[in-house]
């Protein structure tokens, strides 16, 4: 009974992990239904509804692998891998022209986006995640370990916050016709690209250091 409950510890956390994929998956796919400004609302708000549950299982498996003491090497990979797939893709759908709303200004088109987040700034957040990758895979091979830090455990929590509420937001309260809402959307799409930045900057300093200490 010990060895098939033992079993079992070790298959449910990466189990909720590869839910969290599908989520992600069905998240994407909810919201290709809506278009900003009022095309879809519905949809809007179930996938702000699938996006919290994709981050609640995001907690849970890694608290039960903790818990129990069945941290694997599956979860090391595909946990993050994950988070990646649904933070990331998030950023892309944000950027792109579901989002976008025109405007004219003296005969001239202007496009800006409704959520805050802009082409340039997902080029930011994607370098950034690609950086640090490419940084604990040279620590590892070196045969250090490189763990998440607590400033991109940080980043996660804040991304799981600001990420939803920015799509509440935008689909139920029309930033670009209400100045506050637009500001607050500005607010957290700003914070969201300095705390991810911020957040690679302790790995950048473990490897700066690990290559004086080499030399």
């Amino acid at each position: 009974m010990d060895l098939m409950e033992q079993s079992l510890k070790r298959r449910i956390p990466n189990a909720i992990t590869m839910l969290r994929i599908l989520i992600a998956a069905a998240f994407f796919a909810v919201l290709s239904g809506y278009r900003y400004p009022d095309q879809g609302i519905l949809w809007g708000n179930v996938a702000i509804a699938l996006f919290v549950i994709a981050a609640i299982t995001d907690f849970l498996d890694g608290y039960l692998a903790r818990k129990w003491d069945v941290v694997s090497m599956f979860g090391r990979l595909m946990d993050p891998f994950c988070d990646k797939v649904l933070v990331l893709g998030t950023f892309i759908y944000f950027a792109g022209p579901r989002f976008s709303v025109e405007s004219w200004v003296e005969s001239e088109r202007l496009l800006t986006m409704a959520t805050g987040i802009y082409p340039w700034m997902v080029v930011v957040i994607i370098a950034r995640e690609l950086l640090v990758t490419s940084i604990r895979g040279v620590l590892e091979s070196m045969g250090h370990k490189s763990g998440a830090k607590w400033s991109g455990k940080i980043k996660m929590i804040f991304q799981s916050f600001a990420l939803p509420l920015i799509l509440l937001l935008v689909v139920n309260f029309k930033p670009d016709q209400h100045e506050g809402v637009m500001l607050a959307i500005n607010i957290l799409a700003w914070l969201l690209l300095i705390i991810t930045v911020w957040s690679g900057l302790p790995y950048m300093t473990g490897l700066l250091s690990m290559i004086r200490n080499k030399s």
